[in-house]
C-alpha cells in the first residue's frame, strides 16, 4: 500500500494544478505545465514540451527508459479542463483546489489533474529502478484534450524522438469500471440548397429550411442495424443531427441550410456504411424536392470503433492488478468516443476510466473522493511494473 507521505504528495501536486486554471480554449496552458515541469525537475525526471504544427503548446512528455529491451507503455492524463460554466452555481470556487470532508474540490479534480499528479509520482517511483525494467514508460500530459483535437496525443505520436507505445492507459476517473472499447464516429457537414425568394411572394418557393427539415426526417428514419448477436460489441450504431443553421430575418426564404451529422459506428457498421446511409438520404431528398444545386456532403472526421478483450494488454495488466488489490472492476464499452479511438486508428490499444469516485465532472462542484487514492495508485503502479517486467 502507498504510504501517507506519497498520497499527500499526489494530492498536493493536484491542488497546485487545480489552482492554475487551464480551461480548453480559454486559459493559457503554460502555468499548469510549469507546475509539472518544476515538480519533475526537482526530482531529476526528464520531460519536454510538445507542440502542434502551428507551434502551439499541446502537452508535456515524461520518458523513463528501461535498462533492458522491451516495449514502451504510456500513462496519459489531460491537464486542460472543461469550462466552469455558471460560476454562480458553484458552492465553492472552481479553482479552489482544497480538500473538504475527504473530497478534493475544483475543476480538474476528477478530469484529470489528479490522475496527472498520480502518473508523475509513478514515474518518480520507477525512475531509480529504470535499469531493471524492460522497454520504457512515457507519461503524456495532454493540454489539448477537452478541445476534442487531442493535440497532445497527436504531437506525441508524430514525434520522431518518441518511441511508439505498445499500449496506453488513460487516467479518466471512476473506480468500478475500466473502458476497454468505444464506438467510433463518422461526421459530416451537410449543406442543403434552394432558390431564395420573398416570403410574401405569390410564387411558392421551397425554402432550404423546408428541404433541410425533410432531410432530418429521412435521416431520423434511416434504417440502422442493431447489435449482432455474438459480435462481442455491445452497442448499436447511432445517427444524430447535432446542428441546424440557416435563414435570417422574416422576409426572405433562405437558399442555404447547414447541418452537422454525427454517426456513431461499430465493427459491423463502419464509416463507409455511415456515409452510405447519409448519402442515400440526401439522394432521396434531391429526387423528392429537386432544386438546381444538389445537396453537399462533406465528411469532416472518422474514427474507428475499438474493443480490447480482457486478456489483451494493457487491459489485462490493470484488471489483474485491481483484482490483486481486492477490487472488482467491470469492463465497459463506451457510447461516446474518446482518445482511445484516436489511438485505435493508429493501431495502439488503449484503456480508460479507472480512477477515483467523483461528482460534477464537466458540471458544477466538480470533486473527487480521496479515500481510495492509495489503492488506485498501487493498482496503476503494479500494472505498469507488470508491463515493464519489474
Amino acid at each position: 500500500m502507498v504510504d501517507e507521505v506519497r498520497t499527500a504528495s499526489v494530492v498536493e501536486l493536484a491542488q497546485e494544478l487545480i489552482r492554475r486554471p487551464s480551461r480548453a480554449g480559454i486559459d493559457g496552458y503554460g502555468p499548469a505545465l510549469t507546475v509539472m515541469e518544476d515538480w519533475l525537475a526537482a526530482r531529476d525526471l526528464p520531460c519536454r514540451r510538445l507542440h502542434d504544427d502551428a507551434g502551439g503548446l499541446v502537452g508535456l512528455l515524461v520518458e523513463i527508459t528501461g535498462g533492458r529491451p522491451g516495449a514502451w507503455w504510456t500513462l496519459d492524463a489531460c491537464v486542460d479542463t472543461a469550462p466552469y460554466g455558471d460560476e454562480a452555481a458553484w458552492s465553492f470556487p472552481p479553482a479552489a483546489g482544497d480538500v473538504v470532508d475527504g473530497w478534493l474540490r475544483g475543476r480538474g479534480s476528477a478530469d484529470s489533474k489528479l490522475a496527472a499528479a498520480l502518473f508523475c509520482h509513478i514515474a518518480a517511483d520507477l525512475a531509480p529502478r529504470a535499469a531493471e525494467l524492460a522497454g520504457g514508460l512515457a507519461v503524456l500530459l495532454d493540454v489539448d484534450e477537452h478541445t476534442g483535437v487531442f493535440g497532445g496525443a497527436r504531437a506525441y505520436l508524430a514525434d520522431e524522438a518518441a518511441v511508439r507505445p505498445a499500449g496506453v492507459m488513460i487516467g479518466y476517473p471512476g473506480l468500478d469500471e475500466v473502458v476497454v472499447g468505444g464506438r467510433g464516429l463518422w461526421r459530416a457537414a451537410v449543406t442543403v440548397h434552394a432558390l431564395s425568394g420573398h416570403s410574401g411572394s405569390r410564387k411558392t418557393v421551397i425554402s432550404a429550411i423546408s428541404r433541410a427539415a425533410r432531410l432530418v426526417q429521412l435521416l431520423d428514419a434511416a434504417d440502422l442495424p442493431g447489435t449482432p448477436s455474438g459480435s462481442g460489441f455491445p452497442l448499436p450504431p447511432k445517427l444524430t443531427i447535432t446542428a441546424f443553421h440557416g435563414g435570417q430575418g422574416f422576409s426572405v426564404t433562405p437558399d442555404r441550410v447547414d447541418l452537422n451529422v454525427d454517426v456513431r459506428t461499430t465493427p459491423s457498421f463502419d464509416s463507409h456504411d455511415a456515409e452510405t446511409v447519409v448519402r442515400k438520404a440526401v439522394a432521396e431528398l434531391d429526387a423528392e424536392l429537386p432544386v438546381p444545386a444538389p445537396t453537399d456532403v462533406t465528411p469532416v472526421a472518422a474514427w474507428p470503433p475499438f474493443r480490447l478483450a480482457d486478456d489483451e494488454q494493457p487491459a489485462a495488466a490493470l484488471l489483474n492488478a485491481a483484482a490483486a488489490a481486492g477490487l472488482t472492476v467491470r469492463t465497459k464499452t463506451a457510447g461516446p468516443s474518446n482518445i482511445g479511438n484516436l489511438l485505435a486508428g493508429k493501431g495502439i490499444p488503449a484503456i480508460a476510466g479507472f480512477g477515483l469516485p467523483y461528482e460534477g465532472l464537466h458540471g458544477v462542484d466538480e470533486r473527487a473522493h480521496l479515500a481510495d487514492l492509495p489503492t488506485v495508485y498501487a493498482v496503476y503502479k503494479q500494472a505498469v511494473l507488470s508491463l515493464l517486467g519489474g
